[in-house]
């Protein structure tokens, strides 16, 4: 009768062993294959993501928002200038260097205003090569080897030995 029961509880055991090599062995295999996934699709620039998103902001970004801004500028810039006129006691305290600094002023908000799209591309460019630098080190690091892995804990499972019930026990038990 023991000889029966330890039958069964090595078929019982060889099922589950099975079963679990066959779960991990996939979900390993979709972790690499995810991590490489992820890094490609990340590490994509905009123009690789979707090239008519990428023109349409460009042009609403030339088109609309460098003119409303250029607004907005020339408002500020004529108000500082008539602030810092009308300050100096209309222009009986003129100093020549605060029209340096206004000069300079309107200079870099023009300059950033302009070239506000090519700021934020050399942003994602960057971000983008950080990206794929740190790819080869994820994909190199966290990759799993399957076939070891799978290996040791197939060798702690054969291992595993079930309680040795005998025939009274299993009277009891039930």
């Amino acid at each position: 009768m023991q000889s029966i029961l330890d039958a069964i509880t090595e078929w019982i055991k060889e099922i589950l062993i099975g079963a679990i090599n066959g779960n991990l062995s996939t979900m390993f295999g979709d972790v690499n294959e995810k991590v490489g996934t992820i890094a490609a699709e990340v590490g994509q620039t905009p123009q690789g993501w979707n090239a008519g998103i990428f023109s349409m902001i460009r042009t609403l970004s030339e088109n609309v928002i460098v003119p409303i801004a250029g607004l907005v500028i020339t408002y500020v810039l004529c108000v500082e200038l008539i602030s810092m006129v009308t300050e100096k006691n209309n222009m009986h305290d003129v100093d020549t260097f605060m029209f340096f600094k206004w000069f300079f002023k309107a200079w870099v908000a023009v300059y950033l205003v302009t070239h506000t799209f090519d700021i934020t591309m050399a942003v994602f460019d960057v971000a983008q090569h950080v990206v794929s630098g740190a790819a080869g080190v994820i994909s190199g690091s966290t990759n799993i080897d399957v076939a070891a892995a799978l290996a040791s804990m197939q060798e702690g499972l054969t291992q595993w030995k079930s309680p040795n019930y005998s025939c009274l026990s299993w009277k009891q038990a039930l």
